[in-house]
């Protein structure tokens, strides 16, 4: 469905991407993680095309989609949710999720939307997505916007920055949901250890590398024990020796 074939991007005389190739299926739900700086929203923004690589291809569906647009990529079925939400003023919030899905919803499936990411749909609906809106108030309404698309690839970078920790535990659920109802590919870019225990595959980059790939179970025990080496991992949580 999705394969990065020799991914290269530098920056400032920095080697951001080094060669990275990737086959993702279709279905999957795929979290990307890893050490600060070694990769991660460049290679997901060079997915969607917002950055250029400087070597590579990218391939979806068979198609080399490397040199399409942003709007080309998203009418192939590739949706996007940034990390920092981007503010419109004079467009509510019942414009934004329509244009996202570039159909008219219906208000009911706006209403569900709102509240699967924990907002409440008559209070929400008829505002401006400006700066009225806190920070996790934007990011709850970009990802109910991205999810009610159904795209065919989307993509989260790191979708838990900003929210709050309640907002975080509907945001699990919109995840969980969005793999049970639609058959397409999620990449989540992230740290949380929830939205790790919930991949069907773990992807770690280092320094612009893929160092490790496999399943939550393959992959995630490595990962917390390297987060916190003087931790016992059991069951999906860290607990303190004693």
């Amino acid at each position: 469905m999705l394969e990065l074939k020799n991914i290269c991007f530098t920056r400032d005389n920095k080697k951001i991407l080094d060669d990275v190739n990737l086959k993702i299926d279709t279905g999957k739900f795929i979290v990307i993680t890893g050490p600060n700086g070694s990769g991660k929203s460049t290679l997901a923004k060079i997915i969607m095309g917002i950055t250029k690589q400087d070597q590579g291809q990218v391939i979806f569906n068979g198609k080399d989609i490397s040199n399409l647009s942003i709007d080309e990529r998203a009418k192939l079925g590739i949706g996007f949710a940034f990390q920092q939400p981007v503010k419109f003023k004079g467009i509510t919030v019942h414009d934004i999720i329509n244009l996202s899905a570039n159909k008219e919803i219906s208000k009911k499936e706006i209403h569900k939307a709102l509240a699967g990411v924990g907002l409440c749909p008559k209070e929400y609906i008829d505002r401006e997505v400006n700066a009225s809106l806190s920070g996790g108030e934007l990011k709850r309404i970009e990802i109910a916007s991205v999810s009610i698309k159904k795209s065919k690839l989307t993509i989260f970078d790191e979708p838990e920055a900003g929210i709050d920790l309640w907002s975080f535990n509907n945001l699990i659920e919109v995840f969980e949901n969005m793999r049970e109802e639609t058959k397409g590919t999620s990449i989540i870019i992230s740290h949380q250890e929830r939205i790790l225990n919930i991949a069907d595959e773990i992807i770690v980059l280092k320094k612009g590398k893929v160092v490790r790939r496999g399943t939550r179970d393959e992959v995630l025990f490595n990962v917390i024990e390297k987060r916190c080496p003087r931790r016992l991992y059991k069951g999906g949580k860290c607990e303190q020796d004693r």
